[in-house]
């Protein structure tokens, strides 16, 4: 029998000064059971980061055509592909060819490594952008979550504040660019 997702029910206040987005969001995040909570707090945080019209979240982990998060023109075409993790580059050259813009959410300790090795064949790639989130910040901001958690969510300056009413943490995406 297939292990069932856990499901998580978060409400966030969103105020992204840079790009004058103001929100409250009521998200549904289903975590496979393969996933860690540090990678499902990466999907939220890019969600927070790049909150538009019809952002949504995909099947992701259990799916091999879809990204982590996509938008759709209203005509059906793939907008902007985002991939959280360390995709691989073949993985990436096909999202380039299918969405206007791709970006990625890099977050485990591993990154620097995974970039080093991947990141002049990544970054030649067309339309496409790659971020880091710090282990460290990441794994604060997943020690603020439960299945229920009522968060703010402040951007300012490239820089995400994070407050859950009894703690609170900052991520600062860092962009990669090849050597």
């Amino acid at each position: 029998m297939a292990l069932k997702p856990t499901i998580y029910k978060a409400q966030i206040e969103l105020a992204d000064s840079d790009r004058n987005c103001f929100e409250s969001l009521s998200l549904t995040l289903a975590r496979h059971p393969s996933e860690t909570l540090e990678r499902m707090v990466a999907r939220l945080l890019a969600y927070c980061l790049l909150c538009t019209r019809g952002l949504e979240f995909t099947k992701g982990i259990s799916t091999a055509d879809e990204p982590d998060l996509w938008v759709h023109s209203d005509h059906g075409d793939i907008e902007h592909w985002i991939e959280v993790g360390h995709p691989e580059q073949p993985r990436l050259r096909k999202a380039c060819g299918r969405a206007r813009q791709v970006s990625v959410y890099a977050f485990a300790k591993s990154t620097p490594t995974w970039w080093k090795l991947n990141g002049a064949e990544i970054g030649a790639l067309p339309r496409l952008q790659v971020w880091q989130f710090e282990w460290d910040e990441i794994q604060a901001a997943a020690a603020m979550l439960d299945r229920t958690v009522q968060l703010n969510v402040s951007i300012v300056g490239g820089m995400i504040y994070l407050d859950n009413g009894s703690a609170s943490t900052s991520v600062e995406p860092k962009l990669l660019t090849p050597s």
